[in-house]
């Protein structure tokens, strides 16, 4: 029986919008009221995830930032795992080496130094997620969606560097050109062996301490309330996911998932933009999920 489901946000709770539908709103209000916990386990901050669960009436704990932060459901947070400055100087620099455009998010909420590149790389998002979308829309709704978001500008990242009241949680760089420039970077710094390195998107690596992983956070949630982990239903999309994927009793990846995702869940649902969650959460109020959530293997 499941008793705890944890979903991740981008391309699996959210759809191409970016918002969540009405009917995964509804799947995951009905699983409260039966009983079962739930929670958000996103590569986002505190602030870009609650609005968005807030439009819907959902009200539950968050792993955000991949792990490296932990809130209760009024919004405490119970924990906070960052990343040692020496090693932000040195991915700053690698970055900058190549030329991308990387932000941050702090004990102190997030940070960029680049207001149009920030635009641009959720624009990018946007329009790849969205056919029907033009970049030009893509812009101006990215645009419209960062002043929700509360971002947090600054001319050089050292003056947070040198704030010793401010812990840097976690780091996301962007490229365009995708796994061809970020691969080789992400396997750069996976030599250090302090920092886990995922990706939300395709142009994206996300950079967090070791310790700040979705699974490991998860873990800890479930062994809290007392709830087995073969109890855990966990939702995924793409590599930030599958720590927690493998550690879930009930690993789902939606349709749209990348394909070494999807090797890494027992299940498979629909995909984001057809409300994959409501489908899977409204088999964990089942008695049958095991004959109801048929495992879909990969295409050659």
């Amino acid at each position: 029986m499941i008793k705890l489901i944890a979903s991740d946000m981008d391309g699996t709770l959210l759809n191409g919008r970016m918002v969540i539908s009405k009917t995964n709103a509804k799947a995951i209000l009905e699983a409260q009221k039966q009983g079962i916990r739930f929670m958000v386990a996103t590569g986002r901050g505190y602030t870009e995830a609650k609005p968005l669960l807030e439009e819907v009436g959902i009200s539950c704990p968050l792993i955000t930032l991949n792990g490296a932060q932990v809130y209760d459901e009024k919004g405490e947070v119970i924990e906070n795992i960052g990343i040692e400055k020496d090693t932000v100087r040195t991915i700053l620099k690698k970055t900058r080496d190549l030329n991308l455009y990387c932000e941050m998010t702090t004990s102190h909420g997030i940070y960029s130094d680049n207001k149009a590149k920030r635009i641009e790389s959720v624009a990018s998002l946007l329009y790849k997620t969205n056919p029907d979308t033009s970049f030009k829309m893509a812009v101006v709704l990215a645009a419209a969606r960062l002043e929700i978001m509360n971002i947090n500008y600054v001319a050089e990242y050292e003056e947070l560097l040198e704030n010793d009241s401010i812990e840097i949680l976690k780091m996301i760089t962007f490229s365009e050109d995708g796994p061809e420039v970020l691969s080789p970077l992400a396997d750069d710094l996976a030599t250090t062996g302090d920092l886990a390195i995922t990706a939300s998107f395709i142009n994206n690596i996300e950079i967090n301490h070791i310790k700040a992983q979705k699974g490991l956070a998860l873990a800890r949630a479930a062994e809290k309330w007392n709830i087995p982990m073969e109890n855990v239903m966990a939702l995924g999309d793409n590599f930030n996911d599958v720590s927690m994927l493998k550690v879930a009793g009930y690993s789902v990846a939606v349709e749209n998932a990348e394909d070494g995702v999807k090797a890494q869940a027992k299940y498979l649902t629909a995909t984001n933009n057809d409300d994959g969650v409501a489908q899977s959460v409204l088999l964990a109020l089942s008695n049958d999920m095991d004959q109801q959530l048929v495992s879909v293997p990969l295409k050659d």
